[in-house]
């Protein structure tokens, strides 16, 4: 449980900074603030995924809440227009979060608690209300609607519904779209009061160069009578296209909480860990295209992508012992290889998949050969994987789209001056923010990581490997011949036709940090020093050494402004989990390396109290005092700390 009391919002702008989020592992989720006031586009109580997990839209936005005693009409809303700022949190004496968020109201001597859950596997929410001292009093909820995309805006020009009302429930028909919108509650009576709610402002779009003002549609409102001395819960349920089965409220949390509880079995005795492992649930959903599970990249406005699925995989699936949602995952993923390539961007609906990354299908290497760790399962990976290897290290030597090619030197090369490959992907019309084509560090270390995973797997299932190696040990020699910087005492970022780039940048930390690391000795611990040194902050690494000239300290503005720091400066937490793997790799006879670690560990004890709560930021300012910027919950993000922590830190101290 983790509570904020009243310090927390003394403004609008601060109430804001913390975030909540719930999911229904299909896509579908609700987030807002701590203090009930929507600050972005994607807020809302029930953003809906209309194709499992994509085709996201926003139904309904939120709930005000009035209640009307001794002749004073007090709204528990909070929100904001451009000439108004309602301010509900007065209110609001603590906001708790548990299972749920809760929020803690109190209106005199009466006190409302308001929850709000999730159905698991359903596009439906419920917002529990638990009045307890009521004096005599009405309650009226009114559902702010709409059906929009999740990325969108709309206005009320723009909206056009019909509605049906009965005794404790309204049926509103978005036209011409073949959905329903259900909202049903407990008890009372269903007021039908068509209108509009005009102007919600949204103060996170602001800042990102956006526009943020949009309308929703109230179909009419609830009222509830409390009578003095009458303690009552009343839920009001959201669904879409499903029939409401139940609004009894305190029923839906306890099933939510029974299933996240049975997440954390086997974590429950190290509190960070257990967190992270219910975070990690919030980022595997199922896949209706593949009928699979697959893996949203990052909240509140990412999808699932290969790239981020493969380096998540273990942290989320394998640490937290999800093995069947790992081996649904890989076969998933190995049955779209196309190739040699491995799906960036799954296909919805009719479409093809896109596979315009060159580390995804490498990737994918890294991903099999721990679930052999974890699971010993080499006849799944015999039967079902092994072709889709061997095709996947054919085409990557003789050659196959994007440019991608094992070179004279046994490197790989991929792309040109106007492709981006790797991660490092921003680019804004023409402009190749960070351009790395040709052969990128990382890609090689992945690489020849790749090759000896194919020779582990080969020599376990008693197949043939010499070739493997032999190929291994000569990139492995070319790799250190051509990347190694003597100068700065690391690795060179690119080798182009433009020569090597001396830039310091993070992805060289995956020569030491793989399974099967392209460099060790002199080289590896160097790398990891000068690593440590130009690159290293409380919450990641740096993408760029403060001291080049091309250094963006602040991920802020306009989109062209942010896509111009993404990789240019930005901190990423990502790649600190490989950081941690290399540094306890290199330093592993040092007899404090515990303590070493878990320093690295700390300043996430508290993040999780920070932006979304519970969850781990996408990437941070890279000047301090380290912002959380990017998406307030990513997926790599938490498997990455979560799986450093279990692999590198634990065994540690249980020694």
């Amino acid at each position: 449980m983790i509570l904020f009391g009243k310090s927390y919002w003394t403004t609008p702008e601060q109430g804001i900074r913390r975030e909540w989020l719930l999911t229904n592992g299909i896509g579908g989720f609700a987030c807002g603030t701590i203090t009930g006031m929507n600050a972005r586009r994607y807020h809302g109580l029930l953003i809906a995924s209309l194709n499992p997990p994509v085709e996201r839209y926003l139904v309904m936005s939120s709930v005000s809440e009035m209640i009307s005693a001794n002749g004073k009409e007090h709204y528990l809303h909070s929100f904001m227009t451009p000439n108004f700022t309602a301010r509900g949190e007065f209110y609001l004496e603590h906001f708790i979060h548990n299972t749920v968020p809760e929020f803690h109201y109190r209106i005199g001597r009466m006190r409302i608690q308001k929850r709000i859950c999730m159905r698991y596997g359903k596009n439906q929410v419920a917002v529990v209300y638990r009045i307890t001292d009521p004096e005599n009093c009405k309650i009226h909820l009114t559902p702010l609607l709409n059906f929009r995309d999740y990325h969108g805006l709309s206005r009320s020009s723009e909206m056009k519904f019909s509605a049906e009302t009965t005794d404790k429930a309204m049926h509103i028909t978005p036209i011409n779209s073949g959905r329903k919108i259900t909202v049903a509650c407990s008890e009372g009576k269903a007021v039908e009061n068509p209108c509009f709610f005009y102007n919600m402002d949204y103060l996170y779009e602001h800042e990102r160069g956006l526009d943020g003002t949009e309308d929703h549609y109230i179909p009419g409102y609830f009222e509830i009578t409390v009578n003095e001395g009458e303690n009552k819960t009343v839920t009001l349920v959201c669904s879409l296209d499903e029939p409401v089965d139940t609004t009894d409220g305190e029923k839906i949390i306890e099933e939510e909480t029974i299933r996240q509880k049975k997440l954390t079995e086997g974590f429950a005795d190290d509190n960070f860990m257990a967190n992270l492992v219910t975070a990690a649930d919030k980022f595997i959903v199922k896949r209706k295209s593949t009928g699979s599970k697959t893996v949203i990249a990052g909240y509140p406005w990412f999808t699932d992508w290969g790239r981020d699925t493969m380096i998540a995989l273990t942290g989320l699936t394998l640490v937290t012992k999800r093995y069947e949602d790992a081996r649904d995952i890989l076969y998933t993923f190995a049955k779209y290889e196309k190739d040699g390539l491995i799906p960036n961007v799954f296909p919805d609906g009719n479409t093809e998949p896109s596979y315009n990354t060159v580390d995804a299908a490498l990737w994918f290497f890294h991903a099999v050969h721990k679930y052999i760790s974890y699971t010993g399962d080499f006849k799944f990976v015999r039967d079902e994987l092994l072709p889709v290897l061997k095709r996947i290290i054919y085409a990557y030597r003789l050659g196959t789209a994007y440019n991608i090619r094992m070179d004279e030197d046994f490197l790989i090369s991929a792309g040109n001056a106007h492709t981006q490959l790797t991660w490092m992907d921003a680019k804004v019309g023409d402009w190749v923010v960070t351009p790395r084509h040709g052969k990128a560090v990382e890609i090689n270390a992945l690489w020849y990581n790749a090759v000896m995973v194919m020779h582990y797997i080969l020599g376990n299932i008693g197949e043939r490997a010499d070739s493997y190696l032999d190929l291994a040990q000569n990139i492995k020699k070319s790799f250190t011949d051509k990347f190694w910087n003597e100068n700065k005492e690391c690795l060179f970022d690119v080798i182009n036709e433009q020569g090597k780039d001396d830039k310091i940048r993070p992805n060289q930390i995956l020569a030491v940090s793989l399974p099967f690391p392209v460099i060790d000795g002199r080289y590896a611990k160097l790398v990891v020093d000068t690593v440590y040194r130009e690159l290293y902050t409380a919450y990641g690494l740096r993408s760029l050494t403060q001291d080049d000239p091309e250094y963006r300290g602040v991920y802020i503005g306009d989109q062209a402004q942010r896509d111009g720091a993404y990789h240019q400066g930005t901190v990423w937490v990502w790649p600190l989990g490989h950081f941690i793997t290399a540094y306890a790799r290199v330093y592993r006879d040092d007899r404090n390396l515990a303590d070493k670690l878990l320093r690295f560990f700390i300043p996430f004890y508290e993040h999780l109290r920070d932006a979304c709560i519970g969850s781990i930021s996408e990437i941070f300012d890279g000047n301090e005092p380290l912002t959380a910027r990017g998406c307030f919950a990513q997926a790599w993000s938490v498997s990455e700390i979560l799986r450093a922590y279990a692999e590198d830190y634990l065994p540690l101290i249980k020694r």
